[in-house]
């Protein structure tokens, strides 16, 4: 199945204006991104004698009891699952782009959800009680790759399924060239082809792969896993109804998180974005 969107006609300061915002949407992405990466890999940054990245998932932020703190880190974790579930739906794009233009629904999109990643990364309240800790340097190190892979993981696989349609790009781009949008195909190029979701699968390894495991981590570890396994559901469902036979064919062929295990014809179809 493909489909194929038309850019409405609009004036150039309009398409220029969508231009800018897409952009913006996506730079500021980029910005919180990065810092997420650096906030789950407790990274130290210093520049200049200055401390680029002020709070960490153990450092930094609000101080508060367990209890307190647990009940705010998991509304916040609570808010960005809410805003992505509720925002990714089609039902909720048909409704919402009454109110926002089309070409501007995923940068939209894309700004709130940064919006909700940036509260969350600045009000978490650490829990520093120690889970578990690599003391061996070597292990430390190890453990510190693996979880990187797991971001480029994230990050490659974005490309394969076209980052810059994920993002927004190439909605305002097309628009402010006046051109439609090329069709969407099914594709499951490289991760894809290995797993239905390497995406989620490149977040696991990030959020749980780590030297040092403290309370507040695996607060964060539990929760996001959970969400994605619901966001999974959801996105599936989804997927089903724009791809049809082609996500059941797929879902019996490729195993939805671990390579190698063999899919079950009971799971729901899968992942792979379009090109």
């Amino acid at each position: 199945m493909t489909t194929t969107e038309t850019a409405p006609p609009t004036t150039l300061l309009t398409r220029t204006a969508y231009l800018l915002y897409g952009v913006t949407a996506y730079v500021a992405f980029l910005v919180v991104f990065l810092w997420a990466i650096a906030f789950v890999e407790n990274a130290s940054i210093v520049i200049g004698g200055v401390e680029i990245v002020p709070r960490t998932i153990d450092r930094g932020g609000p101080s508060g009891g367990i209890v307190v703190a647990v009940v705010i880190d998991l509304g916040l974790l609570a808010l960005f699952a809410a805003q992505h579930s509720v925002m990714a739906r089609d039902g909720f794009k048909r409704r919402w782009t009454r109110l926002v233009p089309q070409p501007i629904e995923r940068s939209t999109y894309v700004l709130a959800a940064t919006a909700c990643l940036a509260v969350l990364l600045w009000w978490w309240h650490p829990i520093t009680a120690t889970v578990w800790d690599a003391s061996t340097p070597a292990l430390r190190w190890v453990l510190v790759a693996a979880s990187l892979f797991g971001w480029i993981l994230v990050l490659s696989s974005t490309f394969l399924i076209n980052h810059f349609d994920l993002f927004g790009l190439r909605q305002v781009v097309a628009n402010a060239r006046r051109r439609p949008l090329p069709p969407y195909r099914f594709v499951t190029p490289l991760w894809y082809g290995i797993v239905r979701h390497p995406i989620y699968l490149g977040f696991v390894i990030a959020f749980w792969v780590a030297p040092t495991m403290t309370v507040g981590h695996l607060v964060f570890a539990c929760a996001t896993t959970a969400y994605i396994f619901v966001g999974i559901h959801l996105e599936e469902r989804d997927l089903i109804r724009a791809f049809g036979n082609d996500y059941v064919d797929y879902r019996h062929r490729v195993p939805m998180l671990v390579p190698g295990l063999r899919a079950r014809r009971a799971s729901r179809p899968a992942q792979a974005r379009v090109a």
